[in-house]
């Protein structure tokens, strides 16, 4: 069984490694990495794993489609063999570690325990930054343990999902939170569940992007989100710009509305040590070795520029005096809920 990933990059050498590591040990068995306009050799450290059979490397230059970078490589992605030849497909992103709570902890695991499945949503829990201010190459798994609520009601994004979906016809071309191009003939056999073994209704074969408010969806398997590391991090984060909503800037908003910290979660650390030797495997090599670590080094050394201009300086100061993020009562949440949804029906 051929379980492939796709990832896009940008900028994000630093991390490529321990992300690698880590889904290998939960069970891919496949890379296609498309990288775009890489200041800090992303796209030389790609070209060397790939060179030594561990990734398929796509460069992505534009033009780009109006939807972003991330759609114009999933699109040219549809076209590449390893990904039409994989039994299953998964685009995620370089701060989503798959965690799955079954015993093996492992992508095949989660399969055999839904075996009728067409497609499994994966929804989201946010892990926090926690005071964290410096950048340190260290996997972001181990750094950050504190996370949402497994059950949340606001905001919306905190219940967003990336799916994992067979790859056979029912769905043309992978998409950034849900594959896209359904095939009509083929949608009243689609077989939808969440990520604790329900099965979703047909809404969902079609268009949704959030899994429902307010349950738990992480019995089985959740994908551990790491949107903001460390507060230098997140100014590099900013400095790069946003990958599918090119157009929005990225600030206050989307700190405060995903720097949870509520409860401790270690549904990930059965991986650690078997993600440890993988990743202790990728940079045996001198050159993968050697491209890492100016990839690390190119991180401290942007911090340092971005830090020169007042922009910067003051969304830095804003990060260290804003606490972390209190989850809605549900009580609340109903309210703020309804009222958002009386509007998007005006």
């Amino acid at each position: 069984m051929r379980i492939t990933a796709i990832l896009c990059v940008k900028n994000e050498g630093a991390f490529v490694l321990d992300w690698l590591a880590h889904h290998r040990a939960a069970g891919i068995t496949d890379f296609l990495v498309c990288s775009n306009d890489c200041s800090d050799g992303t796209d030389a450290l790609l070209d060397r794993l790939a060179a030594r059979g561990l990734v398929h490397h796509m460069r992505n230059p534009g033009p780009f489609d109006h939807r972003g970078v991330q759609f114009t490589a999933l699109n040219r992605a549809a076209a590449e063999p390893v990904v039409q030849r994989a039994d299953w497909l998964l685009p995620l992103d370089i701060d989503e570690f798959v965690a799955v709570r079954l015993p093996g902890h492992d992508l095949p695991a989660l399969l055999a325990a839904l075996p009728g499945a067409t497609a499994i949503s994966l929804t989201w829990r946010l892990f926090g930054n926690d005071g964290v201010l410096r950048y340190s190459d260290r996997p972001v798994t181990e750094q950050f343990t504190r996370a949402a609520p497994r059950v949340i009601y606001w905001p919306w994004r905190g219940a967003m999902f990336k799916t994992l979906y067979r790859n056979d016809g029912t769905y043309r071309v992978p998409g950034v939170h849900r594959p896209r191009r359904p095939d009509p003939a083929r949608l009243d056999d689609a077989r939808w569940y969440d990520g604790s073994g329900r099965p979703l209704p047909a809404r969902f074969h079609r268009g949704r992007l959030f899994s429902d408010y307010g349950r738990d969806n992480h019995a089985l398997v959740q994908l551990n989100h790491y949107p903001l590391g460390a507060m230098e991090s997140f100014l590099l984060k900013v400095d790069r710009g946003r990958a599918v909503h090119s157009g929005q800037a990225m600030g206050m908003d989307y700190w405060v509305e995903r720097n949870f910290c509520a409860e401790e979660d270690d549904t990930i650390a059965p991986l650690a040590a078997p993600a440890a030797a993988i990743r202790a495997g990728l940079a045996a090599d001198p050159e993968t070795g050697r491209l890492h670590d100016a990839a690390v080094a190119w991180r401290h050394e942007r911090v340092q520029k971005l830090l020169k201009h007042e922009p910067y300086r003051a969304l830095l100061g804003r990060l260290m005096m804003t606490p972390p993020s209190r989850p809605l009562p549900p009580e609340m949440a109903r309210v703020v809920l309804d009222h958002a949804h009386r509007a998007v029906a005006r």
